[in-house]
């Protein structure tokens, strides 16, 4: 081709080139321009650029740049038009940019044009993260308020800022408590700072609405439903009947109660005596017929002689007097009172010997060859006396066949009688046994329907789990308690119901939604059912917002059905959707706190972020202190009025806020831990007193606390009958933490104190939480130092060994397991305070108040010689007698 045709033909391609890029940028023209207008907008927003808003131009902008702009030649459409396309080509690549400095500019702007109000609103201006709160609008929105700082105030100033703004209309606004006193409230100020009355409901009252809207009127409420202690009642009445009436489930209930179904650790499980008695401690090992026995086969064994009508009695003192054994008074572990024989318990196992012969072995920390010593004594003493010893072992119950193996062997002595299975229960419930099983048994049951399962789903995810026989029986009664729950509440609805059939109506769009903005206040309560109900509001419109306010170190209602999973994945369950990123979603900590000092609020931190799942936030004192503020108050068996009756006075003696009285807000895991308050009122005049539980306290808050009963046992604190493994059935995930829940209850107790926080524990078992606390000095805690001074290791068992203030001025010591080991020692005989303990330089005693020195026991490490008189005169003793039976023979006095 000639040069001049083929330049020709290039021209022409150009042109043609560039007609067809300008031709097709000419038909997206009314789209460009749209999304610039729509950037420029952007670039100072006024509204809050949420992903629901600015998502569509983003899906926009990226589809016109993947079919046009992308392609356009930059010559053949010349350099102002590329200039043109530059910010939709921009913010196609990179949305999220465009949006986070619309979102900066936005807020900045907000926050000065509402200055005054945000000063004005409340009655102290607002914070600055109070105030980014208000103005934070993204489609999902989650204010982390801790305690004391300000939470409600957040809400208030929130509903009021969109209406004043112009943002929403207050029938748009869906404003959403717990409890009817705190939606009262709300409205109340949110009307008194924005002069428009907005409506603030419970979730039951909204769910009640919609269903009167859609069914035309509002099915019956079962009384149940608003009293917790009618419907803990109904539980038990239920239970009674299911009793009364089905022989087959009567049998597992009783078993149940018997703890036929419990996976009892066993003394192998552990190293030490310490650990063993403190477990058996802390599950307190009450029989059907109302004693306290000492170990989980012994409960075992007296519920079953019990079930079967077998009268007995637990630890008898022996029938024969016994001379001179130099041993304890012996108490066999049972005696049938009919026929006189005695059952004696042996904590021993089989196994194979070296040489191939079986033979018996103990728990490791147990004297072998002692044991034995003193079981073979025993069988003699029975043989002498002519007295009928039948024996029971614990590799009889390893090999699961304990109480056959025991009806065996009782069977030519006694007649069964079974107990009727209702006269068990009835008894049962006599000594409170069944309160805490019908707790668990609401509070399944609740979660059971907020989360629509079946028991056939229960079941499975047990095999899955391996929980074992527990489970399964749990399961049985469940079901029928299940069945006439429904059966009894006919074409009334409880809440679970009210909840479930009112977010059908909205899923299925039989309700048409109003509301475009839901405020959702102590948002760590939200339970399964009622998180559904907001996601079908929030799915209805493609602009609706949710806006929640909590704290998940708060989370302390589980067994009403609250599952703080729900906020910990905040973002997954209510974010939007925005540049190919779901869960989007912002979070503002609130951080200060307008309560409690440095020493209260950062101690208080660092002990609930101890579990790692929960959501870190900062801590902004109230203020400073050089004082303490965390102290522990040791009670004992005896003193625990004492020590609180001291505690009082001692705080009522200080300042209140302002230059008042003083108030003291005395707090107990459950209400019968409540005091006299009105004695204490009386005693002191001088302070304002009160007593809660823990759970009714929160919002409430005082100079002092006092925290009753932080013990190690079933009812203390940590509780150990909250957050029981079958709950995990009916929640969607479990904690792993240990004590999860009862860590957050203690947050909230400790955050109610302005000033100072008392812990009355007691001295021989302290809760875990009260070891926790006085055992890192960053925690700050005061430990009474006569306490740290006179404790010592019991030289029996590894445990606690506790100063004993004596009446007549000889002081003692006792083992804090009083029952299990009972080991005690008489104080130093020089001072009558101290205890003498060996030296690790010289081998002597050397008392620690005193100094002296004591001649130590040959046998012993612990024990030192004190003068007896035997048979044969005067000789040096062990003060440990009968525990240790060292000796010496008395130095002649020249």
């Amino acid at each position: 081709m000639e040069p001049s045709a083929a330049r020709t033909f290039a021209e022409a391609a150009t042109t043609a080139w560039t007609s067809f890029n300008r031709a097709e940028l000419e038909k997206e023209d009314a789209a460009v321009r749209r999304i610039l207008h729509a950037l420029n907008v952007l670039k100072v927003p006024d509204v809050y650029p949420a992903a629901c808003h600015v998502a569509p131009l983003a899906r926009d902008a990226a589809d016109l740049n993947s079919r046009v702009l992308s392609k356009l030649n930059a010559e053949a459409v010349g350099d102002d038009v590329m200039s043109r396309i530059a910010p939709i080509v921009a913010f196609a690549s990179d949305p999220n940019a465009v949006r986070d400095a619309a979102i900066e500019t936005f807020v900045e702007a907000q926050l000065l044009r509402w200055k005054d109000f945000f000063d004005t609103v409340e009655s102290m201006p607002l914070t600055p993260e109070q105030r980014l709160s208000v103005v934070v609008d993204e489609d999902a929105t989650l204010v982390l308020a801790g305690a004391g700082s300000g939470k409600t105030s957040v809400i208030t100033a929130k509903a009021a800022y969109l209406v004043k703004a112009g943002i929403r209309k207050p029938s748009e606004l869906l404003l959403l408590a717990f409890a009817k006193d705190a939606a009262t409230e709300m409205s109340e100020r949110i009307e008194a700072r924005c002069g428009v009355p907005v409506a603030a409901r419970t979730f039951h009252a909204l769910a009640y609405e919609i269903i009167g809207e859609v069914e035309g009127e509002k099915p019956p409420l079962a009384p149940t439903a608003t009293d917790d202690k009618a419907f803990l009642s109904l539980m038990k009445e239920i239970l009674r009947h299911i009793v009364a009436t089905a022989s087959e489930i009567a049998q597992t209930v009783t078993g149940w109660f018997a703890g036929f179904f419990d996976d009892f650790p066993t003394e192998w499980d552990f190293n030490t005596k310490h650990e063993w008695y403190a477990q058996i401690e802390s599950r307190n090992l009450r029989t059907l017929q109302g004693e306290t026995v000492n170990s989980f086969e012994e409960l075992l064994i007296a519920n079953w002689l019990f079930r079967n009508g077998i009268a007995y009695e637990y630890e008898p003192s022996y029938e024969h007097k016994l001379e001179k054994t130099g041993r304890r008074v012996y108490t066999p572990d049972f005696r049938l009172t009919e026929s006189g024989v005695y059952i004696e318990h042996f904590g021993v196992r089989k196994k194979r010997g070296r040489n191939g012969k079986e033979e018996l072995t103990t728990a490791p920390y147990v004297d072998r060859d002692e044991y034995l010593e003193g079981m073979n004594w025993k069988r003699q003493v029975h043989a002498e006396h002519e007295t009928i010893l039948i024996e029971t072992y614990s590799w009889e119950r390893e090999e699961g066949r304990l109480l056959e193996a025991l009806a065996e062997k009782l069977k030519p002595h006694v007649t069964l009688r079974p107990i009727p299975d209702i006269e068990i229960y009835d008894r049962v419930a006599e000594i409170g046994v069944v309160d805490s099983f019908t707790s668990l048994m609401g509070t399944f049951l609740r979660h059971f329907k907020n989360g629509g399962y079946r028991v056939e789903d229960c079941s499975d995810k047990a095999q899955t789990l391996k929980m074992g026989k527990r489970a399964e029986a749990f399961l049985e009664i469940f079901g029928a308690v299940f069945r006439e729950y429904q059966s009894r509440l006919g074409d009334r609805i409880d809440f679970e119901d009210m909840v479930n059939r009112a977010t059908a109506f909205v899923e299925s769009g039989r309700y048409q939604s109003p509301f475009r903005h839901i405020l959702v206040d102590e948002f760590q309560d939200i339970s399964t059912g009622r998180a559904k109900l907001i996601q079908a509001l929030k799915r209805q419109h493609s602009d609706a917002k949710v806006f929640a306010v909590g704290d998940d170190w708060q989370s302390i209602y589980r067994f009403a059905g609250s599952d703080i999973h729900i906020m910990r994945n905040f973002g997954a369950e209510f974010g939007g959707t925005y540049a190919g990123a779901t869960g989007v979603h912002r979070t503002v900590d609130l951080g200060r706190t307008f309560r409690s000092v440095d020493k209260i609020a950062l101690a208080a931190r660092h002990f609930v972020l101890r579990n790692p799942a929960q959501i870190t936030k900062k801590v902004i004192p109230a203020g400073e202190t050089d004082e303490p503020s965390i102290r522990i108050a040791w009670t004992r068996r005896d003193t625990g009025e004492t020590t609180l009756n001291d505690a009082v006075a001692t705080l009522a003696a200080t300042e209140g806020k302002g230059g008042g009285k003083p108030s003291i807000l005395i707090l107990g895991r459950y209400r019968f831990l409540r005091p006299d308050v009105a004695r204490l009122q009386r005693q002191n005049p001088g302070t304002t007193i009160s007593f809660k539980t823990i759970h009714a306290s929160k919002g409430l808050e005082a100079d002092h606390v006092i925290i009753l009963g932080a013990d190690n046992a079933k009812m203390g604190f940590p509780s150990m009958i909250v957050d029981d493994p079958l709950l995990s059935l009916v929640s969607p995930e479990a904690e792993p933490f240990p004590n999860a829940e009862e860590r957050r209850v203690m947050y909230v107790a400790v955050t109610r104190a302005r000033r100072t926080v008392t812990i009355l524990a007691s001295e021989a078992r302290p809760s875990v939480f009260v070891e926790e606390l006085t055992k890192e000095p960053e925690f700050g805690v005061v430990v009474p130092a006569g306490a740290k001074a006179h404790t010592h290791t019991c030289p029996s068992c590894g445990g606690r060994l506790l100063h004993m203030p004596g009446k007549d001025g000889s002081d003692w010591y006792r083992c804090e397991h009083v029952k299990l080991c009972g080991s005690r020692m008489p104080a130093c005989p020089a001072c009558g305070v101290g205890l003498p303990v060996r030296s690790p330089t010289s081998g002597d005693l050397v008392c620690g108040d005193c100094g002296e020195t004591q001649q130590a026991c040959p046998s012993c490490d612990a024990g030192w010689l004190v003068e007896r008189r035997g048979r044969y005169g005067a000789f040096l003793g062990c003060v440990r007698f009968p525990d240790c039976d060292g000796k010496a023979k008395k130095k002649k006095s020249a």
